[in-house]
């Protein structure tokens, strides 16, 4: 029994799993791509989860066994009616509206049955394994294992071989063909347990009753145990995302490392309650801590949060593990950790963005684990143990008085009591109230104490964090999404005069960069005047500044509190001044362009978010898609600097496809105005593109690649191009030879 059993769960994890990552992209292009897609799409199967695991409870405690399993059987029977899978809209999401909510119903639309059949197999057949009769049935336990092993394959394999060789549509059959001989294990399971199980009683004794009855307090202990992982799971992956890409690739490897977690405690022996993990676990998050004080992202770093998040998923499963209880309240105790686990996920995709104007769900989480797996009683506040975090209280109060009384050493202030907190959170280690007391001292220090010192105004909607915020001089007001500046303005003079009249666009878009270098020799190959122009991503409006007389422009915004910056006159003054009478367009500029009358000469594309790439808006369908809105000799120049990848190739390979030429220039940060930037420019000839063609570097496509389709991408190889491909210093525009002086 035990192969037959242990496959069938690892085949339904297996699917499980798979089909998160893979509808999760088939839905991305209707949403722009935002990260926060995959943090609702997490809350839905953790809620789906909750519900399988109810229905695989009810099955085993309220029906006979043959009842049961042919309820079971019909459902996996209904569900494969509706495959292979693909997304079932209603409508469209409007901008302003609760697109969360729109997105759980597509969800639940497309693949919601079959995921509920998945989601119940796990418990149930170890349920089923218990009632077996074999000699391994009375802590059916270690099967969670076999599923946990079957979730982690399916996650390392979809970005690894799945979905560089196979497309969207042949994933959804590959799928659909696997469920087919899922739905045979499960039957063959339900034949031995009827067959086997006959001599087994399905009654239980009264004092067996009384024995392993669980309480509320175990109730509550493993949904608030399992709580704390799963809202760090949702917060480190949008925390992620954000920053590189949103994409599977990126989406997997934090929701990898929790399966591989409940694989590595849910067993007899384990090293995951250890006080070195402990000491680990502590150690981390002051690291964490101070990169969140410093602001500094990379993608390096990025392995730091996951091995922060790691360790804390380890010693909360195994603090689950621990607390479990006997085999006849196995479903009870995976409903309510399930239930646990969509707690988390609801406050960290739904609630916290509706709470939070910032991201104070991550610190928040990172003190909670420091309460799992450390005992904690109301006493020991009161106690010695209390003492480092009567110490932090004092360095928090004495630092505000502080920057009262010294304004400007305010930042230099804040840092060194961060620095001060995060020495004596990694001294406190051993001492559980010290840390916990400690720990929230300085997430307090790295989120609201930060904002405040800095006077930043956080603007937060489903795509994301906008900042605003000055420079310590008080010169310059930037506009950052993530950890990138988005936009800037010159509020005073060196010499500390305001600023009036025409703003100076600066950082990506001053006038010696590369973003507006290619808007000019566009303007010029067309006979100075563009008659109309797209301008997709609004950001501080900065580019507004570009327009000449008699031009039209039209802006596509994804985004309502990002036009709510741009168009605030008291913020940045861009659009007021420049642009004032300009249309902007709210949607996902791919599907609102199509909806255009007329076509463009110029359509600008600047719509990252932090260095998180929208990559439905750099595909084979994307380029055609803006074919079909431009004019015979039209250009798109498409802003695309990215600390992380390099996607010059990925474009030219897929405007190749769409038979256009793919040029690229670079300027590097000059000063204080300009700032380095990367830009291509595609058209359908290099005349079309003025003087282009002799100042930046035409950009070969590389045929050996496939390109990148809605139904295929493969965010590796720009990870791969970004490191090995060809030097940056290839493609920029010669200083005292810019694209005008070339003319």
């Amino acid at each position: 029994m035990l192969p037959l059993f242990a496959t069938t769960i690892f085949l339904s994890a297996f699917l499980l799993f798979g089909v998160q990552p893979m509808f999760t992209k088939m839905v991305l292009p209707i949403l722009g791509g935002s990260p926060s897609v995959w943090s609702v799409a997490m809350v839905f199967f953790q809620a789906l989860l909750l519900a399988g695991y109810a229905y695989a409870n009810l099955l085993v405690t309220r029906m006979r066994r043959g009842v049961a399993v042919a309820v079971h059987v019909a459902l996996l029977a209904l569900a494969m009616a509706g495959l292979p899978i693909s997304v079932v809209a209603f409508g469209s999401p409007e901008p302003s509206g609760p697109t969360a909510i729109w997105l759980l119903g597509v969800f639940a639309l497309s693949v919601g049955l079959p995921f509920l059949a998945l989601s119940a197999n796990g418990p149930l057949l170890q349920a089923w394994f218990g009632q077996v009769g074999d000699k391994q049935s009375s802590d059916p336990y270690f099967l969670y294992a076999a599923s946990n092993a079957g979730s982690f394959l399916a996650l390392l394999s979809y970005p690894l071989l799945i979905e560089p060789w196979l497309r969207l549509g042949e994933q959804s059959l590959l799928w659909a063909s696997l469920y087919g001989l899922l739905a045979t294990g499960v039957s063959l399971c339900a034949f031995f347990l009827i067959r086997r199980g006959r001599g087994i009683s399905e009654t239980i004794a009264a004092d067996e009753i009384e024995r392993i009855a669980v309480g509320w307090s175990d109730r509550l202990a493993w949904m608030a145990i399992a709580l704390v992982p799963s809202g760090l799971l949702v917060a480190v992956t949008a925390h992620i995302a954000t920053d590189v890409a949103s994409a599977p690739f990126l989406w997997v490897l934090p929701l990898a490392l929790f399966l591989l977690t409940f694989i590595m405690t849910f067993r007899e022996r384990s090293f995951a309650s250890s006080g070195k993990l402990k000491a680990i676990q502590v150690w981390g998050i002051a690291f964490v801590f101070l990169m969140l004080l410093k602001g500094a992202e990379t993608l390096a770093l990025a392995g730091l949060h996951l091995v922060v998040f790691f360790v804390s998923a380890l010693i909360a499963h195994r603090a689950l593990y621990e607390r479990r209880p006997s085999a006849r309240n196995l479903t009870s105790f995976y409903v309510w950790m399930s239930a646990g686990g969509v707690m988390g996920g609801v406050f960290s995709g739904l609630l916290a963005p509706a709470l939070f104007s910032g991201v104070l769900e991550y610190p928040i989480l990172l003190v909670a684990s420091l309460f799992v797996g450390r005992k904690v009683a109301w006493r020991d506040f009161t106690s010695k143990e209390a003492y480092p975090g009567i110490a932090a209280a004092i360095l928090l109060v004495g630092c505000g008085v502080l920057i009262l009384l010294v304004d400007r050493l305010s930042e230099t202030i804040l840092f060194i009591t961060g620095v001060l907190l995060i020495i004596l959170l990694i001294l406190t280690w051993r001492k559980a109230v010290g840390t916990v007391l400690v720990g929230t001292a300085c997430a307090l220090t790295v989120t609201v104490l930060s904002d405040l010192v800095v006077g930043t105004t956080s603007y937060r909607s489903f795509f994301g964090v906008n900042k605003v915020y000055e420079s310590p001089d008080g010169q310059f007001r930037y506009i950052r999404h993530g950890s990138t500046i988005h936009g800037a303005i010159r509020l005073r003079t060196p010499d500390g005069k305001l600023v009036t009249g025409r703003p100076e666009p600066l950082t990506y878009y001053a006038s010696a960069g590369s973003n507006v270098l290619g808007i000019e020799a566009v303007r010029r190959a067309q006979g100075g005047r563009l008659n109309r122009v797209a301008a997709v991503g609004l950001g501080s409006g900065s580019i507004a500044c570009s327009i000449k007389a008699g031009e039209n422009w039209t802006f596509f915004e994804i985004d309502p509190v990002v036009t709510e910056i741009a168009t605030d006159p008291s913020q940045f003054a861009f659009m007021a001044k420049c642009a004032p009478n300009s249309r902007i367009v709210h949607g996902d500029a791919r599907l609102t362009l199509q909806k255009e009358a007329d076509r463009f000469d110029l359509i600008f594309l600047d719509a990252f978010s932090s260095d998180s790439i929208p990559a439905h808006l750099i595909t084979v369908e994307a380029i055609r898609s803006y074919l079909d809105r431009m004019s015979p000799n039209g250009v798109v120049v498409m802003h695309i600097s990215n600390r992380h990848l390099d996607l010059r190739a990925i474009v030219a390979r897929a405007a190749a496809e769409a038979g256009l030429v793919t040029y690229a220039g670079a300027t590097k940060a000059s000063g204080e105005a300009t700032g380095a930037s990367i830009t291509l420019a595609i058209g359908h000839r290099a005349e079309d593109m003025g003087d282009i063609a002799q100042t930046w570097k035409l950009i070969r496509p590389d045929y050996a690649r496939s390109p990148w389709t809605d139904d295929y991408s493969n965010i590796i190889e720009g990870i791969n191009d970004k490191w090995f491909g060809p030097a940056m210093d290839e493609v920029l525009i010669q200083p005292g030879r810019s694209v005008e002086a070339s003319n």
